[in-house]
């Protein structure tokens, strides 16, 4: 019997701009998960301390009280928010993959776009950087290395094992960073977002031909297309897996924004598409997944959650990943590797690297 993989994708907003109140919701809903039988809990995109939407509807030179905030809600690797997330995974036997804004302790401001893939253990499996920040983003986070394109070992029964990888965002826009992931024997591929993506303010009306509305960017479509298309080259898997902007996001970033550009703000925030959470089969179709009732524990079918909050669990198949192969194995026996290379660089960056010499070196 192949192995079973229960998935948990928690379609949830965090409290935005607090890494320890989120960190708790967080804890909470990684205990729900255990208690509901789920191997893996999945959290969005940054889901510590939330996503920095200000970047794209307010100009750098007004932004610098956002940043702030951003900086002193944002969370060290080795800090007290992880450190309780780790002990949530160690005392539930859940694995967990949590977004976070990290820190570093080499710089007071410099953050990173992070997630992070921690064991049943309570071990911090992989540590990824996001590669490129896209667009806006730039304006609050550094680029990453490749030091986390990494596939892991998820353990479901007790001899059954999963082979689980993530990216962020627009990372799965990269396809030599999808490749990477394939290359490693990926059978199911997680992928976050943020809860809205506002590509265009509300004061942008320009027209195409015919006189017709310029589109607000569709993220529901886009999301989906880029993950679709992944699952079926790589005949695995898909989680999709958003946040959500609830009242009291926008209600934060309106107390910190200038006066002058509130209206721009909630006007832009309103009208921009909120993201979805669902499940993806090895083609790339729709996979029905699930709701459990927190006071009865029956299950309530769901393709997706999109406006209200809630954990989306699906049961996967890892036996479903083999037969699709047999048409089209693109790291396997569709690949030419006589024509096509990939070298991948999975080096940690740092700033700089010290070499000390002994003093007694220098003894004459």
């Amino acid at each position: 019997m192949a192995p079973i993989l229960r998935a948990a994708a928690c379609h949830v907003a965090p409290i935005f701009l607090s890494a320890k109140e989120t960190t708790q919701k967080c804890v909470s809903l990684i205990e729900e998960a255990a208690k509901n039988k789920a191997h893996l809990v999945i959290f969005p995109e940054v889901f510590i301390p939330g996503y920095p939407f200000w970047s794209c509807m307010v100009a750098p030179g007004e932004a610098h009280e956002f940043f702030k905030r951003m900086v002193r809600e944002s969370v060290y690797v080795d800090g007290e928010e992880v450190n309780a997330i780790r002990r949530a995974a160690r005392e539930n036997h859940i694995t967990v993959c949590v977004g976070i804004s990290e820190k570093t302790r080499y710089s007071s401001a410099n953050l990173y776009n992070s997630n992070l893939m921690i064991s049943p253990a309570g071990e911090v499996l992989v540590h990824h950087r996001k590669l490129v920040p896209t667009f806006y983003e730039k304006l609050t986070w550094a680029p990453g290395d490749g030091h986390g394109l990494e596939v892991i070992d998820l353990p479901v029964e007790s001899s059954g094992m999963a082979r689980v990888g993530m990216l962020l965002c627009g990372e799965n826009t990269n396809p030599l960073a999808r490749y990477s992931m394939m290359a490693q024997g990926e059978q199911v591929h997680i992928s976050t977002w943020p809860a809205k993506a506002p590509m265009h303010s509300i004061r942008d009306n320009t027209e195409y031909s015919g006189g017709k509305p310029k589109p607000r960017y569709g993220n529901v479509a886009a999301n989906r297309t880029r993950a679709a298309a992944h699952c079926f080259e790589g005949k695995c898997f898909g989680i999709i897996n958003a946040a959500v902007a609830d009242e009291h996001t926008l209600q934060t970033i309106l107390e910190i924004a200038p006066e002058e550009v509130k209206d721009v703000i909630r006007s832009t925030m309103e009208g921009s598409m909120q993201a979805e959470t669902r499940f993806l089969d090895t083609t790339g179709g729709p996979l029905v997944g699930f709701v459990i009732n927190a006071e009865t524990g029956e299950r309530e079918e769901k393709e997706n959650l999109q406006l209200e909050e809630g954990v989306l669990y699906a049961d996967l198949d890892m036996d479903a990943t083999v037969e699709g192969k047999q048409f089209q194995d693109v790291v396997g026996g569709y690949q030419r590797f006589d024509v096509f290379q990939i070298n991948v660089d999975r080096t940690r960056r740092t700033p700089v690297t010290f070499s000390d010499i002994l003093e007694e070196q220098n003894v004459q």
